[in-house]
């Protein structure tokens, strides 16, 4: 009976970890096909826009591997050194972070392009772009950081030699960081949807302008929209954990399987928007996508032996 349940067991955690590294391993090759295009074409290295796009892209798939195998690390090993995992915490809580305040500087470089176009160059150049990036990650970093410093004040230093379930509950439990977590989400979030809502309606008010681009300012404004959509799911990731409390207390039969697809749909499958929110839509950065997979279909061809 033992050897049943554990053989159970033992085949649930590996399908879950399965899907969950498949998953991974899919959406970080688009992404990287992305990347890759970007790289390989000057036009894309020196627009602002595409800059800020592909931070996005490759911070999601940073995100992706690290949330996928500190999960699979979780179900295989259970427990971790607590100074690694502090480490591993500081870089998934930062960029994690980094996602929605990307989201807020692209809203502002469309509105900038639609409603101060003459502007545009002189203010979105790719120094002051790079510089934003480096920003973006202090700022991002700064809460987990504080994270670290508090946990140091109120736990004894033979805490970080020992062995964790490595999670923020369990590492990050004081009021302190309750109140710090409270603090910042408001304070991150709000930041972002207020630009999102203001960078909106400017571009919607410049659409109804004689002077302005009809077309680029419809595509700023669907694309603004794409960006409160994809808010949306950043904020998947602050309030899992009381969907997870709520639907484990309604079914406390299955409490892994309902968390394992809150995990997939707070942290694996949003990182693939990234790529069909930018991606698809731009005709010029499609059309280089296609042009990277017939020239590596030739490759392909060129190389198979003919008889």
């Amino acid at each position: 009976m033992n050897s049943t349940v554990k053989v159970d067991q033992f085949y649930d955690l590996f399908i879950k970890n399965f899907i969950s590294v498949v998953l991974g391993l899919i959406i970080n090759y688009i992404n990287g096909t992305f990347v890759i295009v970007y790289f390989k074409n000057i036009v894309f290295c020196s627009d602002p826009r595409y800059i800020l796009y592909i931070h996005l892209v490759i911070n999601d798939m940073i995100m992706l591997s690290v949330s996928v195998g500190l999960q699979v690390a979780t179900y295989v090993l259970r427990i971790l050194n607590a100074s690694v995992c502090c480490v591993v915490l500081l870089f998934l809580s930062t960029v994690t972070k980094n996602s929605p305040l990307n989201l807020a500087c692209m809203a502002i470089e469309r509105y900038i392009a639609i409603c101060k176009p003459l502007h545009h160059s002189q203010i979105c150049t790719v120094r002051r772009t790079h510089m934003l990036i480096c920003f973006i990650w202090t700022v991002a970093a700064a809460p987990a950081l504080s994270d670290i410093f508090i946990a140091l004040s109120n736990r004894p230093a033979s805490f970080f030699s020992t062995a964790v379930v490595c999670h923020m509950v369990f590492i990050y439990n004081t009021w302190q960081h309750t109140v710090k977590d409270t603090v910042v989400n408001v304070v991150y979030l709000s930041f972002v949807w207020i630009t999102l809502i203001v960078t909106y309606f400017k571009v919607f008010s410049a659409a109804n302008a004689a002077s302005a681009d009809q077309v680029s300012a419809r595509k700023a404004r669907n694309t603004i929209l794409l960006h409160g959509v994809q808010l949306l799911l950043c904020m998947m990731s602050y309030i899992t954990p009381f969907i997870g409390t709520a639907l484990v207390n309604l079914f406390p039969q299955t409490p892994a399987t309902i968390l394992f697809i809150l995990f997939l749909l707070s942290n694996v499958l949003p990182r693939l928007l990234s790529p069909l929110i930018y991606g698809l839509r731009d005709k010029q950065f499609a059309e280089h996508v296609k042009v990277y997979f017939c020239h590596k279909q030739v490759r392909r061809t060129q190389i198979i032996p003919v008889n």
